[in-house]
């Protein structure tokens, strides 16, 4: 067994650690061998490996069951891209080992440093995780203690860095820019679904019920009439969206209907679609929360685009060179991992605490083994996106080994 000791949780780069069951097979690997070379500095294949494997167990642990297959099915599978997922998941991962090495060698323009106390908690961690496993479990993931130390020492970094380099963007962001309409809808289904949550295709003729349904709506409220209370009576449900010129949902159509009419409590045709009916009513020509919350987003994206465009220009400069051959001795076929949560409640000092199964209860600057795994999911086609919210080196939220 492999056990990420609860010491570790004092590190802000790791926010839960778990243990680790290996299965299977896998010979020794010269983990001092060079797998890659960043600029001047080169990536020991310990770090790579110990990186690797804490994400492979995360996938097996967490996303096989979910796509109903085992492991070894999981990882022949090809992700969409002409690769397996496995060798997605391998690019992904050598990608953001690049690019923490990358990020950790501008540190110093931005004067990011270790902390003595951040210095300490890396070495406790390392330490707990060395006294919790045997020699032979530490050999199998490259558990050993100056490669732990390593990667919680680049992930503390581009933690830190993260903040700085998004740092300096336009926070001024007009009303006309984020501009936010809102419109009450009504949807007609060409669908119903029973109690067992199966679907009907309505009949030919059901359909022209429904659309004489949606005509007399989009007449009624046309006419003054209350759009709730007419709905009601047609047996259907009123529901609310806020939208611009390029939101897609709740439908495209509706939106471009709805985003054309001219004032406040003007009223969309019948608008048919492949799946149904809608109707649409312009509540709002400027939602002020809606707005104000665009705002927000717009310049969340420009702080995201900055850090990107930042990170894209240091690895177009770096000169990165992957040694396939090393690299390819790290595989997921013969060698089973699986994350096991631990149960023990302890906490150190530098964090807010443990919950009651003993994960960290804040894990808003885990760093970059949540971001990694999060972006092998998405290219391996198994979460959904996002970018780097959380301080990843890609992107953000799934917590590596929870």
């Amino acid at each position: 067994m492999v056990r990420f000791g609860k010491k570790a949780a004092v590190l802000a780069a790791a926010g839960a650690l778990a243990a680790m069951t290996v299965t299977g097979c896998s010979g020794p690997i010269d983990t001092d061998a060079v797998v890659a070379t960043v600029g001047d500095e080169e990536i020991p294949l310990g770090v790579a490996n110990f990186y690797a494997r804490m994400l492979q167990g995360e996938y097996e642990t967490n996303y096989a069951g979910m796509m109903g297959t085992t492991a070894e099915e999981m990882w022949a599978q090809d992700a969409g891209d002409g690769k397996t997922y496995e060798e997605s998941m391998k690019d992904t991962i050598m990608e953001n080992l690049e690019n923490l090495y990358i990020i950790s060698q501008h540190a110093a323009d931005y004067e990011v440093t270790l902390s003595e106390d951040e210095q300490k908690a890396i070495k406790d961690a390392a330490a707990q995780f060395s006294e919790d496993n045997t020699d032979e479990a530490k050999e199998t993931v490259s558990g050993y203690q100056k490669y732990i130390e390593k990667f919680l020492e680049l992930s503390t970094i581009q933690n830190k860095m993260y903040s700085k380099m998004r740092e300096g963007v336009d926070e001024e962001v007009s009303d006309e820019e984020a501009a936010q309409k809102s419109m009450q809808y009504v949807f007609f289904s060409y669908t119903t679904t029973d109690d067992s949550g199966n679907s009907t295709e309505l009949t030919d003729e059901e359909k022209e019920a429904l659309k004489t349904s949606a005509q007399d709506l989009s007449d009624r409220v046309k006419n003054g009439e209350d759009v709730e209370t007419a709905a009601s009576e047609l047996g259907a449900e009123v529901q609310t969206a806020t939208f611009d010129s390029e939101s897609t949902a709740p439908n495209e159509d509706l939106v471009a209907a709805a985003d054309a009419l001219g004032a406040e409590g003007d009223v969309t045709d019948v608008i048919e679609t492949d799946s149904g009916l809608y109707v649409g009513r312009l509540t709002s020509l400027l939602d002020r929360e809606a707005t104000d919350q665009e705002k927000e987003n717009i310049v969340e994206q420009r702080r995201q685009e900055q850090y990107d465009s930042l990170l894209e220009e240091w690895r177009d400069a770096a000169g990165i060179e992957v040694n396939q051959k090393v690299w390819n001795k790290v595989d997921f076929d013969d060698l089973g991992v699986t994350l096991i949560t631990s149960d023990e409640e302890t906490t150190g000092d530098g964090t807010d605490g443990t919950s009651e199964d003993g994960t960290a209860e804040d894990s808003s600057t885990d760093a970059a083994a949540d971001d990694a795994s999060t972006d092998a999911a998405e290219d391996a086609g198994t979460t959904d996106d996002t970018a780097a919210e959380d301080g990843s080196t890609d992107t953000a939220g799934t917590d590596a080994a929870e």
